[in-house]
């Protein structure tokens, strides 16, 4: 059960789209980056068929989805004479192989395999991006999913739409029908179960952050085999999720509490390619086979028997490398493009190269080994196909008297030149008896200048700036690197810039950002390279589809640096001022003081009678005072004489005492 190549725009944009025949595994089919679907024969991975869609740059393709085994119903028509053709045609239609083709203008074609040529086109359906098609168990309808939020069923007898509803409220960007052809899965951020009968929601599953990219069902019966089976529940099914490193279990349950997954499995990268084989019995594990992104193929097998807490990791993983032996020794990676399980369940077809020409093999593994690495020589295989597909072209054997007209003057004739007389020539060029040049003399013969190399200081020229700047890159010279880039004059720069090839621009930049990090003085002289760079190379750097991550770092550094200079601007300002007030100060300091006394005074006379008034009047004043000042000192002498006769005893006595001693 192969999964079809389905998603959304940025799943197409990282993964193969292909698929293989669910008969036997016969064919595959692939569409590449340059719109063509070609189609290949497993047994000896020989190009089988090639379409180009009229439209196969604008509408490129989308999705596959090759029809399910079995022929279609003949027309119900009764009669001795139709019965025969009816029987022939169920024999035609037995071998006949359709693929559906989603395009990225909403269209479908059905291309059929056995004739060779385009069968119909589904329009009307869909008015953007097909994401999905899957093929009903019955071959004469067909479902698709698009970017427009909408499921379409497809009569392909008829191409016509049958049906049409809104799956989602964002893009719907996978589908899969269960086992019983009653119910079908789509998945755009969540996972919805319909009823095909009546076109509404039977459950609903959340637990992607992310666009399902794949699903599939796992077992065809529930593993609790004393509970009737209504034909869906009790049933696994498998989804996997854009740019998420774990592939959902989910379990179809009577009860709707249950949303979440049951169990999920853990690869290295976002998966690409999806095969597994169904659990028919309970005891029986699901083989699970998952090409990743980054080229390696995990194996799982485990019976699904409930709830799983841990992921888990896979029991075997697969890469494929070449041997390293013709003056490369270290050996490099070769992506797997897709892998399925063949009909004994125990060995694989395993897809790897690229997508123009793939080598496809079968390999019998033995999972025992948790690491796989199988060596291929790629080179050598394509070139085995190359010599095999031309050996129809015949050459003509030239000898020595075999004379060949070319296209000239009527009557003239050359003589082909071959490699045998050449060969001659070369070893007669120099006479007998005739001494061998020394080298000393070849030198000599060959003139050179020795002045006009050397330049004045050491310094290189602008040539060989270029070919410094590349050294230093490749070698990562920190010495080489400083001499060229240190430079300051504006027209060197440009001109080593403008001679250094494409393939080192990018690893400059690396080595500007690096530097841009460290002291503000080597910032201001790499500033000038940048300007360069991306004056003399914008075009080149356009057309990188990973232009964005590969000048991160410069674009956050430059940002952080202009953030900053808003503040450095106030700051600027403020010490400004408080510098020019200290210096304004310093300035008031160093002016030597003035004498401010005067050297000569001039009074009127009319001041001088006023300043006599107001000293008389300022003497009495002072008179006044003195006259009271001494009879308030005699009081007080009174009042001290009385206190000390008081005390000694000395009063006075009274007038009738002292008549009585008189």
């Amino acid at each position: 059960m192969a999964a079809a190549a389905c998603g959304g725009e940025a799943a197409a944009a990282t993964r193969a789209l292909c698929a293989f025949s669910p008969r036997d595994r016969r064919f595959f089919a692939i569409s590449g980056s340059d719109g063509r679907l070609r189609v290949w024969e497993t047994a000896n991975s020989r190009l089988q068929h090639e379409y180009v869609p009229s439209a196969h740059l604008s509408a490129a393709c989308t999705c596959l989805a090759w029809a399910p085994p079995g022929g279609r119903p003949p027309p119900s028509k009764d009669g001795p004479q139709r019965k025969k053709r009816k029987s022939e045609v169920a024999e035609v239609d037995k071998q006949l192989d359709v693929l559906a083709i989603g395009t990225a203008v909403g269209s479908i074609l059905l291309y059929s395999t056995v004739k060779g040529e385009l069968q119909s086109k589904l329009d009307g359906g869909h008015d953007n991006r097909v994401n999905c098609v899957r093929w009903h168990q019955d071959n004469c309808c067909l479902y698709s999913c698009s970017e427009d939020k909408h499921i379409v069923e497809w009569n392909t007898q008829t191409c016509k739409v049958k049906c049409k509803w809104k799956g989602d409220n964002s893009s719907v960007t996978s589908l899969c029908i269960s086992p019983d052809g009653k119910m079908l899965l789509s998945a755009g951020r969540t996972i919805k179960l319909w009823d095909l009968e009546t076109k509404e929601v039977y459950r609903h599953f959340t637990g992607h952050a992310t666009s399902v990219s794949s699903l599939m069902f796992t077992t065809v019966k529930p593993m609790n085999e004393n509970k009737s089976f209504d034909g869906i529940t009790g049933l696994y099914f498998l989804s996997g999720a854009i740019h998420d490193r774990l592939l959902s279990v989910w379990q179809i349950r009577s009860d709707r509490k249950e949303k979440n997954a049951v169990m999920s499995f853990t690869v290295t990268d976002e998966p690409t390619f999806i095969d597994l084989t169904v659990s028919e019995v309970k005891e029986e594990p699901v083989k699970l086979a998952v090409v990743c992104r980054d080229g390696q193929l995990h194996l799982f097998e485990h019976i699904l028997n409930g709830y799983c807490k841990k992921p888990l990791t896979s029991n075997c993983t697969i890469q494929i490398a070449t041997p390293g032996n013709d003056g490369d020794s270290t050996p490099k990676p070769v992506p797997i493009l897709a892998a399925a399980f063949c009909t004994d369940k125990q060995s694989l077809l395993l897809v790897y190269g690229n997508t123009l020409q793939p080598i496809i093999e079968k390999v019998s593994l033995n999972t025992a080994e948790s690491h796989v690495c199988l060596i291929r020589d790629i080179q050598k295989v394509l070139s085995l196909k190359t010599d095999v597909a031309l050996t129809k072209v015949k050459t003509p054997v030239v000898n020595l008297d075999t004379k060949v007209l070319v296209p000239g003057i009527p009557g003239h004739s050359t003589a082909v030149k071959t490699p045998s007389s050449g060969k001659e020539k070369k070893k007669n060029k120099r006479k007998p008896g005739e001494t061998e040049e020394s080298i000393e003399q070849r030198l000599e013969a060959l003139d050179i200048d020795v002045s006009k190399v050397k330049t004045p200081g050491g310094l290189p020229q602008t040539d060989s700036f270029a070919v410094l700047l590349v050294q230093g890159l490749e070698s990562n010279d920190a010495e080489i690197l400083n001499r060229v880039l240190n430079t300051r004059k504006e027209n060197v720069i440009k001109n080593t810039v403008a001679r250094m090839p494409i393939h080192a621009v990018i690893p400059l930049l690396h080595e500007l950002t690096k530097r841009l990090q460290g002291n503000p003085y080597s910032a201001s002289l790499m500033v000038r390279w940048l300007k360069s760079v991306f004056t003399l190379h914008a075009s080149y750097l356009s057309t990188l589809p990973d232009l964005i991550p590969q000048l991160g770092m410069l674009y956050q550094l430059m940002e952080s640096r202009v953030k900053t200079l808003h503040k450095l601007s106030r700051l600027h300002g403020r010490l400004f001022i408080l510098v020019t007030q200290v210096a304004a100060s310093e300035t008031v300091q160093d002016v030597t003081e003035v004498n401010q006394t005067a050297k000569l005074v001039y009074e009127d006379e009319s001041s001088e009678e006023e300043g006599s008034d107001d000293e008389m009047i300022a003497d009495k004043d002072s008179d006044e005072n003195w006259d009271e000042d001494e009879e308030k000192e005699e009081q007080s002498d009174e009042q001290d004489m009385t206190v000390e006769k008081e005390i000694n005893g000395d009063s006075d006595l009274e007038p009738e005492n002292e008549s009585e001693e008189e």
